[in-house]
């Protein structure tokens, strides 16, 4: 099942080692980086809990100030009470718009404190919830208001929709994210080309608009007070790091930078390196296995940015992002030119060295994950495992780079080929056949990048052989 790569001399070269300098391209070698042998995690240990629990806090009294706020003489009945759960509903639907905004802002300390994978799941997670609070606070409300009236719910929701203030506007938002939750469906969503998605994903930003307005018309904070300004503040936080994340901070990095293609190079049948270049980028702050968006301001594809990792350490002349041509835009990428002016925004994510927590490291590989994989090979310390699932010997990428990282740090580099039939691969993921290949697998850390389902099927047994959450790594292949 695994193979040592010394073993396979023979067999078929993945393509271009392309660490290697290009005729025409002022590539210097790759740069020999500090080890380092401690554990870094735990000077950020404890910021992921520190966001878990201002956003309990938070969200306890945003609800805290409408209890206290309203008199108990006013939920004396059974329609005062079904209303008042309207009430609440719609403040927690409020507030938890509020925080799927913020986890799409793109803000540097939030993205690189969560990481890119965790909020990913964290914005399904609450947007289930936003979903289901907002439906709530429509039916609550509605009937409440029916029972009171002695009126029909159909009756009641006309008299709502035609007399109350910003009521068009909380209709339309919740028809939009009823639309955006229904297209969220995993089986719905990777039939969608990404540009699609990510265009009708912002209409979330709509959905905050709306919700103002109707937020606002109500009651309770259509006089002044403390639970106006209260939400005022949470309003003015939020877009303050929507406007930073999404515009101030690309704005400085692509006008300090000016980044641009320097070349592109064959990797195999299908991948390909881009190699950007631009200037100070000694002065860049990202770290093996982040990932930046990249907009490539050539042909068609300048309206639209997608992320893709380093797959090599940052250096002071280059940088180089390694592509899988999977779809029109990546298949176009193939032919940029060199000179074409390219934006960024970034760097993101925790799938770096500085994140882990125990001295030794295993790193798991499938596809293009290969490209944060061998970033990550600099900068870890000696004696990591690599294992590379693969098809067969011609989609290997990086082989010689590989092998030359594994020489000079004493990583051991494995590879597991076949398809998802055969036994070697099919043994990979079983708690028996990955501790026979990392017996000592418990006291890594463990990095995972590659396809979805490869990734869910590691991540199940890294769990039946214990290994802690904390110690598992996951880059966000899938956006």
């Amino acid at each position: 099942m695994g193979t040592p790569d010394g073993d396979r001399d023979d067999k078929a070269s993945a393509g271009r080692a392309s660490g290697m300098p290009v005729p025409g391209m002022p590539v210097p070698e790759m740069p020999v980086p500090e080890q380092r042998f401690g554990t870094p995690a735990t000077k950020t240990a404890g910021n992921k809990l520190l966001v878990v629990l201002l956003f309990w806090a938070t969200l306890a009294t945003s609800v805290a100030l409408w209890m206290f706020g309203t008199p108990r003489s006013t939920l004396s009945g059974t329609p005062e009470l079904v209303t008042a759960g309207g009430r609440v509903t719609g403040l927690i639907g409020g507030y938890l718009l509020l925080a799927q905004v913020l986890m799409m802002s793109r803000v540097a300390w939030l993205e690189n404190w969560i990481g890119g994978h965790d909020l990913m799941r964290w914005h399904r997670q609450v947007g289930v919830y936003l979903l289901l609070s907002v439906l709530a606070h429509a039916a609550y409300i509605t009937v409440g208001y029916a029972m009171s009236a002695g009126v029909t719910v159909v009756d009641q929701t006309v008299t709502l929709f035609n007399t109350v203030d910003g009521m068009v506007g909380a209709y339309a938002a919740t028809g939009i994210m009823v639309a955006v939750s229904m297209l969220a469906i995993r089986s719905v969503r990777r039939r969608m080309p990404y540009e699609l998605w990510h265009w009708l994903h912002l209409t979330t930003y709509a959905v905050l608009i709306l919700g103002y307005g109707h937020q606002f018309a109500g009651a309770e904070l259509a006089e002044g007070g403390f639970a106006r300004w209260y939400w005022m503040s949470l309003y003015a936080l939020v877009i303050a790091c929507l406007f930073w994340g999404r515009v101030v901070e690309p704005l400085w990095l692509n006008v300090r930078h000016r980044f641009e293609v320097i070349d592109v190079v064959p990797e195999s049948e299908t991948m390909f390196s881009v190699y950007i270049g631009g200037r100070r980028l000694d002065r860049l702050e990202a770290e093996a296995g982040q990932y930046f968006r990249w907009r490539f301001l050539a042909g068609g594809g300048w309206w639209q940015s997608h992320p893709f990792s380093l797959s090599a350490s940052p250096n002071d002349q280059w940088l180089r992002l390694t592509v899988n041509a999977v779809g029109r835009h990546t298949t176009e990428m193939r032919y940029l030119r060199p000179g074409t002016r390219v934006l960024a925004s970034g760097p993101s994510g925790t799938f770096t060295a500085g994140h882990r927590t125990r001295q030794r490291a295993l790193l798991i590989a499938g596809g293009s994950g290969i490209a944060p994989i061998r970033a990550l090979l600099e900068e870890l310390p000696n004696g990591s495992v690599v294992i590379y699932r693969a098809s067969d010997a011609d989609d290997i990428v990086f082989r010689d780079e590989l092998r030359s990282l594994a020489q000079r740090h004493g990583h051991d580099l494995r590879y597991v080929l076949g398809s998802r039939h055969e036994p070697g691969p099919q043994s990979l993921f079983t708690p028996g056949g990955l501790r026979e290949l990392v017996p000592d697998v418990r006291h890594r850390d463990v990095y995972v990048c590659g396809p979805p389902g490869m990734v869910e099927a590691a991540v199940a047994t890294l769990r039946r052989l214990r290994v802690r959450r904390r110690q598992i790594h996951l880059d966000p292949f899938e956006f």
